[in-house]
């Protein structure tokens, strides 16, 4: 009896990448054909609603390779949506995540199959084993969000883990399961579980255009991971409260014995404002952290699609 062949769905959002598009479908291609004789393959590109020519660069892929696909948002959603969008679109037995800009390197996916396929692992993840090339203070807070998380969730993230991932469909189908509407996908895809097996290799430049991730982006998505993940800032701010209360019935001992001594004096009033001062900028801290919490139940009550698909092919 013949065996059908598998398929692997590999999964590529885009942002405005008409530069590294036609680089990435030559590498990828190579890889196919690496491949040809055990993985039928579909790509499956999601255009993140780019301005640029990237979605007619994906017409002319479709046109010339059948094994080529995508989807077209009606706008901007960013990379979660389009990872959720691919994942739910992927019809393979295997799905694999990655990017276009080749800083995943497709040369590592015939590696990354065998894993899966000899060594009985639901996932190969990667992960990279420096920096390179990046900036030192963007760097040095990246790997200050990685050991934060590991430290106040209960979900660990690997440090410096990328989204290139080569996966079985019973792992994907627990992804696809987490539907929420704020999504930090490092943290689902550990949270779900599954062997994982990680691959290390040296930092890739892009190949072409320009970063999407500026550092306020990244400095957004952080929180976002640590909000998805940990309510430690909740019990921080509690923390902090408590202590700020105790320190405060001391003080008032404090004034009150110097009184009854020494009697009541009115200095030391700057001292005092900047107090003050100090516990309000605490309150309002704190009251933010709460703040950032109830916005994200705010928006998951309002059930709102995590993408709207425009076009597809």
């Amino acid at each position: 009896m013949e065996h059908r062949k598998k398929c692997c769905s590999l999964v590529v959002p885009c942002y405005n990448e008409e530069k590294a598009i036609p680089y990435f479908y030559r590498e990828i291609v190579t890889v196919m054909e690496q491949l040809k004789e055990e993985l039928d393959f579909e790509v499956l590109f999601i255009d993140d609603g780019s301005t640029d020519q990237t979605l007619q660069l994906l017409h002319a892929l479709c046109n010339q390779d059948r094994r080529i696909h995508y989807l077209s948002f009606s706008r901007n959603f960013g990379k979660e949506a389009g990872l959720y969008a691919g994942l739910n679109k992927a019809s393979g037995d295997y799905v694999v995540t990655m990017d276009v800009d080749l800083q995943d390197p497709p040369k590592l996916i015939p590696e990354m199959y065998r894993i899966v396929k000899e060594e009985g692992y639901d996932c190969v993840a990667t992960r990279r084993m420096t920096r390179k090339g990046e900036p030192v203070l963007r760097s040095l807070f990246a790997k200050g969000f990685y050991r934060l998380m590991n430290r106040i969730s209960k979900t660990g993230v690997v440090d410096g883990a990328r989204d290139f991932r080569f996966m079985k469909r019973k792992m994907v189908e627990a992804v696809l399961s987490m539907s929420e509407y704020n999504r930090f996908s490092k943290g689902i895809f550990e949270w779900v579980g599954f062997r994982t097996k990680y691959l290390s290799y040296e930092n890739e430049e892009r190949i072409a255009g320009d970063t999407k991730w500026s550092f306020w982006n990244l400095f957004k998505y952080s929180i976002e991971g640590i909000v998805a993940f940990s309510t430690a800032p909740l019990a921080i701010a509690s923390l902090g409260g408590i202590i700020l209360c105790g320190i405060a019935f001391i003080m008032v001992l404090f004034l009150v014995i110097r009184a009854l001594i020494f009697g009541d004096t009115v200095s030391g009033w700057p001292s005092l404002a900047c107090i003050i001062i100090f516990l309000g900028g605490i309150q309002l801290f704190c009251s933010g952290i709460l703040g950032v919490y109830l916005s994200k139940t705010y928006l998951e009550c309002k059930n709102r699609p995590v993408y709207i698909i425009k076009e597809e092919r």
